[in-house]
């Protein structure tokens, strides 16, 4: 439960027992209030009664006289209890605690109220409140998040800590110049840090179409230079060894990284697989413990290119009727293949806006997310569309997503359908 609902619960719930105190103790009848005017007049009837049969007993009464008194008593006692119960004055009196009851349960509610906003925080409360619970947080929520941490930064930007999340915030908006001028700020005013230059090196790669060629290469060298056992540094240097057609490099890094993954883990798995992928394509044996690398090393010679290949995913991706109406126009959409045996990273990345559903589509090693990591290199993968409900990357409760697969890394006419919600 919120604070702003509970603090209004217990406010009101403390007014209800005051009023409920007060009320009552004015509407209970007092000790000592008068008896009622019938109860009086039947205690009278009763004692003059009693002196008319104490008169008869004693012989001063007949018979006759002694009826005719008591039709006398018991006719003078329906008139009074037929008459009206009390007098105007008196009645006015009665309602009087009725009038005051009323009078504090319109008095009281509205006093605390005002006395509230004359002493109280009104706008703290308001503050506290968190956004409409809409069960997903918007795009255009999103921005003007992003947009006020940016205002933040101008206004303040000795922050290296700061530029950081603003870069990360950046990069899951797909704004990826503005990320890597993020980092930059962040490098130059922390200390060195090689998570930063990792991150900056694969912001700067997305600007470039994904290569890692030159800039992001030395961020990278720079990271590891910083601290040579920096997991995304390593996979990220791999990757640029690759793509400069080195794939022994490439492994030294990758086994370098695999020695920092705990055993069992997916991304340990994930390492592993892309090894033995890269080492069965180059014919590299595998490495021994005595001979594995304790870090990564200067690249060796470079290996002759790799022959081109034809891989290549085609079909149409659909959403499900039942799903159109929790879909907005301008919600994202990504549809991705990635392997079956092999690192979840995906290996062909395509991104649109939900408004071109249903869409064609082609994927193939242009669209690779890192270099080396394509679907030339894994014959068989799983092709996924996600409708990316906060428009990043990352899957999110409240996506609409569709998977089909084992599929051959070089198929057409798939028919891909966005039938569930991810809880």
């Amino acid at each position: 439960m919120s604070s702003p609902l509970l603090f209004w619960i217990s406010a009101t719930a403390i007014i209800i027992v005051t009023l409920g105190v007060l009320v009552v103790a004015l509407l209970r009848r007092r000790p000592g209030t008068a008896p009622a005017a019938g109860t009086a007049s039947v205690a009278l009837f009763r004692d003059q009664k009693r002196q008319l049969e104490a008169e008869r007993a004693a012989g001063e009464l007949d018979a006759g006289e002694y009826a005719r008194e008591v039709d006398e008593l018991a006719h003078r006692l329906g008139a009074e209890i037929d008459a009206p119960a009390a007098t105007p004055a008196a009645a006015r009196e009665s309602r009087a605690p009725f009038y005051v009851a009323l009078l504090l349960v319109a008095l009281i509610p509205l006093s605390a109220a005002l006395m509230y906003l004359a002493l109280g925080r009104p706008a703290a409360m308001v503050a506290t409140q968190a956004p409409p619970a809409t069960g997903q947080v918007t795009q255009a929520q999103v921005e003007a998040m992003v947009a006020t941490l940016a205002q933040r930064m101008k206004d303040n930007p000795a922050d290296p800590k700061g530029w950081r999340i603003l870069a990360r915030s950046y990069a899951g908006l797909g704004r990826f110049d503005d990320a890597a001028r993020a980092y930059a700020e962040a490098a130059q005013r922390g200390p060195d840090d090689a998570d930063v230059y990792a991150d900056w090196a694969e912001a700067l790669a997305m600007t470039q179409g994904q290569s890692l060629a030159g800039k992001p290469a030395e961020l990278l060298d720079k990271a590891l230079a910083i601290d040579p056992r920096n997991r995304k540094a390593l996979a990220l240097a791999g990757s640029a060894a690759l793509e400069r057609r080195d794939p022994q490099a490439a492994l030294r890094y990758w086994r370098a990284l695999a020695q920092e993954l705990p055993p069992g883990t997916d991304d340990a798995k994930d390492v592993a697989a892309a090894i033995a992928e890269l080492e069965h394509t180059t014919g590299t044996p595998p490495a021994t413990p005595a001979t594995a690398p304790n870090a990564a090393t200067n690249a060796a010679p470079a290996s002759p290119p790799q022959a081109a290949s034809t891989a290549r995913l085609t079909g149409r991706v659909e959403l499900a009727p039942s799903l159109a109406s929790r879909v907005h126009p301008d919600d994202v959409v990504f549809v991705f293949a990635r392997a079956v045996n092999g690192p979840r990273m995906p290996l062909a990345v395509l991104r649109f806006a939900a408004r071109e559903l249903p869409r064609a589509f082609t994927l193939d090693d242009s669209l690779a997310m890192a270099p080396g990591m394509t679907l030339s290199a894994f014959p068989s993968v799983v092709l996924e569309a996600r409708v990316a409900k906060g428009g990043i990357a990352t899957p999110a409760s409240g996506d609409l997503v569709g998977q089909i697969g084992p599929l051959s890394s070089s198929s057409a006419n798939i028919r891909l359908v966005i039938d569930h919600v991810l809880p």
